[in-house]
C-alpha cells in the first residue's frame, strides 16, 4: 500500500494529465461521431422512387455504397490499426503530419460515426411511419419531417446508446498511445517504465479509468431521466381528464 500511495505523491500530475486528455479525445471524439452518425442516418434513410429521375436514383445508389463500405469497414477493423493506418498513413501517403492529439480525435469520431450511424438508422425506423405519412400529408418535405419530428425523437430514444458510445470510448482511447497520444494509458506506460513498479502502477490507473467510467455513467444516466420527464401524464382537455374530474370522492 505505501508503495502505491509513493507512486501516487510522486506522478499525481502525469495521471490527472493523462486521464484529463482521456476525458477530451473520448467526448469530442463521441461527439463528432455522432453527429456524423446522425447525417449518415438521415442520408441512408431518404426515400428514392423508382419514378424519380434516372440520375437521382444512381447519385444515392452511389453514395449508399460508399456509405455502407465506409461503416463495414470502420465496424469491422480495431480502433488500434485504424490508428495506425490513419496516423502514418496519411504522413507517408499524403504529406500530411498531423499532431496525436487531432489524430485520436479523428480515428475515435470516424470509429464512433460508423456505429452510432446503425444506431440513429435504427432509432429512426423505430418511429411510426403514421408520423412520416401525417408529415407528408400536410406538405412537408423529407428533409422538413426529419429535423422538426423525426430527429427530435430518434436523438431522445438513441441516448442511452450514445451514452454507452461514451463510456466504451474513454476506456477505447488506450489503445491511442501507438500513436504516442499522452492519454491515461500512456502515461501510465512512462510511469512504470521508470520506477518498475508495473502492477502496483498500472492498479493506479485501473482505478482511475473506473472512476472516469463510473462517475460518467451516473452522471449520463441522471440526464436521460431528466430528458425523459414523467412516466405518466394526461393530456389536458382530454377524455380521461374530464371522466377523472367527474368521478365521486372516495368515501371514507
Amino acid at each position: 500500500m505505501n508503495i502505491i500511495i509513493n507512486i501516487i505523491k510522486l506522478n499525481a500530475a502525469g495521471f490527472l494529465a493523462g486521464a484529463l486528455t482521456t476525458m477530451q479525445v473520448a467526448l469530442m471524439g463521441t461527439i463528432f461521431g455522432s453527429v456524423i452518425g446522425l447525417l449518415i442516418g438521415v442520408v441512408k434513410t431518404i426515400p428514392v422512387k423508382k419514378t424519380d429521375l434516372f440520375a437521382k436514383r444512381v447519385f444515392f445508389k452511389i453514395i449508399n455504397a460508399l456509405l455502407t463500405i465506409y461503416i463495414e469497414v470502420f465496424r469491422g477493423t480495431p480502433m488500434i490499426i485504424q490508428a495506425v493506418v490513419i496516423y502514418y498513413g496519411s504522413a507517408e501517403w499524403f504529406n500530411l503530419h498531423m499532431s496525436p492529439f487531432f489524430a485520436g480525435i479523428f480515428v475515435v469520431s470516424i470509429n464512433t460515426g460508423a456505429y452510432m450511424s446503425e444506431i440513429v438508422r435504427g432509432g429512426i425506423n423505430s418511429i411510426d411511419n403514421g408520423q412520416f405519412e401525417a408529415a407528408h400529408a400536410i406538405g412537408m418535405s423529407h428533409g422538413q419531417t426529419m429535423f422538426n419530428i423525426i430527429l427530435p425523437q430518434t436523438i431522445r430514444n438513441i441516448l442511452p446508446a450514445t451514452s454507452n458510445e461514451f463510456v466504451i470510448n474513454i476506456k477505447d482511447t488506450a489503445v491511442l498511445n501507438v500513436i504516442s497520444l499522452s492519454e491515461l494509458f500512456f502515461k501510465t506506460k512512462g510511469i512504470y517504465g521508470k520506477n518498475f513498479y508495473y502492477y502496483q502502477t498500472a492498479l493506479i490507473a485501473c482505478a482511475i479509468y473506473f472512476v472516469l467510467t463510473f462517475a460518467t455513467t451516473r452522471l449520463l444516466r441522471f440526464i436521460e431521466k431528466k430528458l425523459r420527464g414523467s412516466e405518466s401524464y394526461t393530456v389536458l382537455g382530454s377524455k380521461a381528464k374530464r371522466l377523472e374530474d367527474m368521478k365521486s370522492p372516495e368515501v371514507k
